[in-house]
């Protein structure tokens, strides 16, 4: 798979009578019982709040707006409102009220604003103030806007008129971050600030790897979004338009109510299980560089990118795109093929854009053969990182998206068309098969020749030579391999440069003369690179 193209195979505060639209309803009856339970329910608790003024510190001026319904199995109603004063939203002036099955006032729950009456709704701090003394508090958002809105402030029990600004922008991540400002519109001092999003932690139901915990932001408004606080990246529906369409501005952030995702199935009809499986690989692929190499973010910027998931039209395929800073995956062939976000594709992907960020291997002849060979490496070693135990580690790539495996390293022409040894030839083939030779390096450096058995797979791999190659272990040679990429290979290196890249790298790292280089020669002339 290519970095911008792959060969694969073939998500009116202040009235009383509110639209559907604004009331969350939760019922645990049938779905005729509930629209009746829930219109009985407002009408009756709108009917309590009336009659018992005193209780809710009801009185002129003020509004209710439906929030949520739940109707127990015996027929107890709990309805939660939100309340208005003069049409503005009274922060600490939320109720429940509590009744029974035939709507008799059983108790309430009741937020500290008994009674929201402010003296003025007029503010005497213009609204330019306020936004421009937000905007001074919000440090570390950049491309910061303002925006104030005048609100009854009564969270400790005492209303007053306020500006509540709330400021939008970018965070160090480049992922969306925000500020709250709580200002009195009196004097203009600060009652409280908060961020505007707050990290969670939400459950994913995974196509690939199971249930799955997944970092997430909490809206302010209510529910999560595919937002990653720590790493930045954003999960987003394309909505089956194609890959070239696409810009990081494009698609539709995936929202959930209560921060479980997905139904674990392949080809799914739940878009946002393919979105699970995204966000949770990009975010071990960004923790795998992070923890392994001190690398911050694919730019090693620490800037997260835009995962796109359900791209084109039973598109096959997965890739990175530069220009956008964008990971696109689409949804498999729809019969053979699932989606293709599993462990190692996300990790191949993402890592075209860590060579693009270093090397910047051309994409043809040889350096395309060594770009395409660096992304199936640490595609593979994600997935060694993740060891997950449904999806485990192996040298198979995209052997859960493109059963039974699109291409594996410890003989690359079991695919029919990879190259196993170099040959003058080589660079003469498609990258995806030219790579084959880098692949074929990796797996004998790893794990040696002949044939072994690791996690269920047996794997036998030659040698080009007739030599026996004895591995150092996958982790040294991904080490290797990451230090000959970011410090001694070029946008030109072929794979005798590649050797000589890759020998300095394991200098550095071990010593002239070591094991580690030692294998690494080793492995070289096991694959006719000499």
């Amino acid at each position: 798979m290519s970095p911008t193209s792959s060969q694969r195979r073939h998500l009116a505060a202040g009235a009383i009578a509110v639209t559907a639209a604004l009331v969350a309803v939760t019922f645990q009856t049938g779905a005729a019982t509930a629209a009746t339970g829930r219109d009985a329910a407002i009408a009756n608790a709108k009917g309590n709040v009336a009659h018992n003024p005193g209780v809710f510190g009801f009185g002129a001026g003020q509004d209710l707006v439906v929030k949520d319904v739940i109707v127990d199995a015996d027929g107890t109603q709990h309805v939660r409102f939100d309340r208005t004063y003069q049409g503005l939203p009274v922060v600490g002036g939320d109720l429940v009220v509590h009744q029974n099955a035939h709507g008799k006032l059983l108790d309430s729950s009741r937020g500290k604003a008994h009674d929201p009456k402010v003296k003025s709704t007029k503010p005497s701090v213009p609204a330019q103030v306020s936004a421009a003394g937000a905007l001074g508090q919000a440090e570390g958002i950049k491309a910061a806007t303002s925006t104030p809105e005048l609100i009854v402030w009564a969270a400790d029990g005492t209303p007053r008129l306020a500006w509540r600004t709330t400021v939008a922008g970018v965070g160090e991540h480049g992922q969306p971050k925000g500020k709250v400002v709580v200002t009195d519109a009196a004097s203009g001092e600060q009652i409280e600030a908060y961020d505007a999003e707050h990290q969670a932690v939400g459950t994913g139901h995974s196509e690939y790897t199971g249930d799955v915990a997944i970092d997430t932001t909490a809206q302010t408004g209510g529910g999560y979004a595919l937002i990653d606080p720590t790493r930045g990246h954003i999960t987003k529906d394309a909505k089956n338009v194609s890959s070239s369409s696409l810009n990081a501005s494009s698609g539709t952030l995936f929202t959930d109510a209560d921060n479980v995702w997905g139904d674990g199935k392949k080809f799914s009809t739940d878009r946002s299980t393919a979105a699970v499986d995204a966000h949770a690989n990009t975010a071990w692929t960004y923790d795998y560089y992070k923890n392994t190499f001190n690398r911050s973010g694919i730019k090693n910027d620490g800037k997260g990118a835009t995962v796109f998931v359900h791209v084109g039209v039973k598109w096959d395929n997965a890739q990175w795109s530069d220009s956008c800073f964008c990971m696109m995956t689409g949804d498999g062939d729809g019969t053979v093929d699932p989606e293709q976000v599993d462990l190692d594709t996300m990790g191949h992907e993402m890592t075209h854009g860590v060579t693009s960020a270093t090397a910047n291997l051309r994409y043809s002849g040889e350096s395309g053969g060594l770009n395409e060979a660096t992304s199936d490496i640490f595609g593979t070693m994600v997935e060694w990182y993740a060891n997950n135990g449904i999806d485990k580690p192996d040298y198979l790539f995209s052997d859960q998206s493109t059963p039974p495996w699109l291409r594996r390293m410890d003989k690359p022409s079991l695919d029919g068309r990879s190259a196993d040894c170099w040959t003058r030839k080589v660079g003469q083939l498609d990258v995806h098969n030219s790579s084959g030779v880098g692949n074929h390096w990796f797996y004998l450096a790893s794990e040696g020749s002949g044939t072994k058995t690791i996690n269920g797979v047996t794997y036998t791999s030659p040698t080009c030579n007739g030599s026996t190659v004895t591995g150092i272990g996958n982790t040294k040679a991904a080490a290797i391999w990451y230090r000959a990429l970011t410090v001694y290979m070029t946008s030109t290196t072929d794979y005798k440069g590649a050797r000589t890249a890759t020998l300095n790298a394991a200098r550095d790292l071990h010593g002239t003369g070591s094991a580690e280089y030692n294998a690494v020669a080793a492995a070289w002339s096991a694959v006719s690179v000499g």
